[in-house]
């Protein structure tokens, strides 16, 4: 049985692997310009950013990490489908 999931699931997710993308991209850029000030403050603020997504994100949905990444709910909540990748 699939669960229906309101829009702001698909929103905050969206918005999170944005700002995650952002990331991967300055982590690139900065392998081969780790002196680049303004690149690391931007990548700073997107970690900031990323992290307050996930909080609000998981708070609302569940956990979106395993293996001590992110918090669970009482009962335990990771098999509490569908999982961030299967929408």
């Amino acid at each position: 049985m699939s669960k229906t999931l309101p829009p702001e699931y698909y929103q905050l997710l969206e918005e999170l692997q944005a700002v995650d993308f952002v990331l991967v991209e300055l982590t690139l850029y900065l392998d081969t310009h780790p002196y680049d000030y303004d690149a690391i403050e931007q990548f700073n603020l997107y970690v900031k950013k990323s992290k307050e997504l996930t909080n609000n994100f998981e708070a609302k949905f569940g956990p979106l990490m395993q293996f001590g990444k992110s918090y669970s709910d009482y009962p335990w909540n990771w098999d509490d489908t569908p999982w961030p990748w299967q929408v």
